[in-house]
């Protein structure tokens, strides 16, 4: 993968082609595509598993609910507010997780990653394959300027994937996140275009 270069020609959000559709991201193992209502099934599956549930806020209630939310993901994003790529391991046809992109600043300077993944999938390096493609997706084709990322401070798998992407810990966020109705701490990570560099190869 290229470097994160800060002098990147990138469309600005507002204008770019990714408004009428996503497009297909892939490499030798995974595949990003947008979401689908069919795969509302199997991100549910997934979100509601205990072992990512414990991580995330509060999935929807039920697939028909998901299905609404993925339909709700295509307005923003036609709507240059938002981008969602279902996760594909190459042979499969269902989405084994999501990606997402939350802008956070006009013109997408600054957003939010969040991520969950099926945890048959933990530990084989598709995480960080499909992280490559969505990064340089979001700075050389969104813009992004910087990209910040959440993850609860007792969840060592997912600050120990965003260390390995090469974002940086910015601090800690003092009871950011709420699991069963107590306050848990987050750590802040973030990846600034031209200051932060994608490790190379696969990890």
């Amino acid at each position: 993968m290229a470097a994160l270069e800060a002098d990147v020609e990138t469309p600005r959000a507002p204008h770019a082609k990714w408004r009428a559709g996503l497009p297909l991201l892939a490499n030798d193992r995974v595949l990003l595509r947008e979401l689908r209502r069919s795969d509302a099934a199997s991100l549910y599956r997934v979100a509601r598993c205990p072992d990512v549930a414990r991580y995330m806020w509060p999935a929807p209630p039920a697939v028909e609910a998901l299905e609404r939310f993925i339909e709700w993901t295509w307005e923003q994003r036609a709507a240059g507010k938002y981008v969602g790529f279902g996760i594909v391991p190459c042979g499969n046809s269902e989405a084994a997780g999501l990606f997402e992109l939350r802008q956070m600043q006009p013109g997408f300077f600054r957003a939010e990653l969040g991520f969950f993944m099926d945890p048959a999938a933990w530990g084989t390096g598709l995480f960080s394959d499909a992280a490559r493609l969505m990064l340089d997706f979001a700075f050389h084709v969104v813009g992004v300027r910087r990209i910040e990322a959440r993850a609860t401070i007792d969840n060592a798998r997912g600050n120990a994937a965003l260390r390995r992407l090469g974002a940086r810990k910015e601090g800690t966020l003092l009871g950011a996140f709420v699991r069963d109705g107590r306050s848990v701490d987050q750590h802040l990570w973030a990846i600034v275009s031209g200051v932060d560099r994608l490790p190379p190869g696969r990890r």
